[in-house]
């Protein structure tokens, strides 16, 4: 195929699209593991602000299969080798594709701690980013996790939300410059160890410590990071930065030729929306170096042609439809 778009989320989805309304040939590998799975609701997104994110991907993957030059594979891509113009991707439970650029929209991971019942209220009302959900929150009782300068930088800008904002660092003390930033701005501090989280249908109520009297919280925001979803940019030996995220050009191409990555797995903005504009912005890049090459093969194959005696018979330019 022209593109094998690795993951099926907003970024990969968006970016099939385009592809498909260039005429291309995509094959989209899904594993059906999208880093907001689990949320109740999606925000931000103009048309679609409080929809759940399974109808966001139901109705996309409609859309698609409008297009009959796109196919949707459930599985998990195990392996990408070749190079451009000739990779190869390995998918669990099926066939291997052979593709000329390969996109990587697989995302990332948050980094949930350990704590009991934290995993019945993730998503619900234990959230990682205040833009996506801080707005259901304002004026009530919000908590956020993070021991050190993240925790504390987070629990400040939850001010603009509410007033009532507590720093939780799970038994990890703070400086005593970072105490005093809370304390200067109204963030109050628990730093005692936490034992679990309560609540009911999702909804949270409140954080229970190993000493010390329970604390009323609407929500639970983290702050302790996130990972890669998959390895594959790794193993190509796509470049990182710092934080560990891969880096992309304006083009959301990376250091390997051939491959590009758009979404929350690139350098960015992590909201929908602007993942699914990464992703429309990726695949007019990627049909444009697509192009290139076939404007080259359409140019030697009407040369050809021309040439009497040349032997060569006529046919579709490569790329072509």
């Amino acid at each position: 195929v022209d593109v094998a778009v690795v993951g099926g989320g907003p970024a990969g989805l968006s970016a099939a699209l385009m592809l498909a309304r260039c005429r291309r040939r995509v094959v989209v590998v899904d594993a059906g593991e999208q880093r907001n799975r689990q949320a109740h609701a999606l925000h931000g997104y103009l048309t679609r602000d409080g929809s759940a994110p399974a109808d966001l991907l139901r109705l996309a993957r409609a859309e698609l299969g409008r297009y009959p030059t796109t196919e949707l594979r459930t599985g998990t891509a195990t392996e990408v080798s070749g190079s451009k113009g000739g990779f190869e991707v390995r998918i669990s439970g099926g066939p291997a594709v052979r593709a000329r650029r390969v996109l990587l929209a697989t995302g990332v991971t948050d980094v949930v701690p350990r704590i009991e019942g934290l995993a019945e209220l993730f998503g619900r009302s234990v959230h990682h980013c205040p833009h996506c959900d801080g707005y259901e929150y304002a004026d009530r009782q919000i908590g956020v996790y993070g021991p050190g300068p993240s925790g504390v930088k987070e629990a400040i800008a939850m001010l603009a939300w509410s007033d009532d904002v507590v720093l939780l660092t799970d038994g990890r003390p703070l400086t005593s410059m970072d105490r005093s930033e809370c304390a200067d701005l109204g963030v109050t501090v628990r730093d005692e160890p936490i034992v679990r989280l309560e609540g009911q249908d999702g909804r949270l109520e409140r954080v229970v410590f190993a000493h010390g009297e329970p604390l009323a919280r609407a929500t639970l925001f983290l702050t302790v990071g996130q990972r890669e979803q998959c390895a594959l940019a790794a193993k190509l030996g796509c470049e990182f930065n710092a934080d560990g995220v891969v880096v992309t050009d304006e083009h959301s191409m990376t250091s390997v030729p051939g491959i590009y990555v758009a979404g929350d797995a690139s350098v960015g903005e992590q909201f929908i929306v602007v993942a699914a504009a990464e992703g429309a912005t990726a695949a007019t890049k990627i049909h444009a170096s697509l192009w290139e090459e076939d404007l080259v093969a359409r140019r030697a194959n009407r040369r050809n042609r021309s040439i009497p005696g040349s032997g060569s018979a006529p046919g579709p330019a490569a790329g072509s439809r």
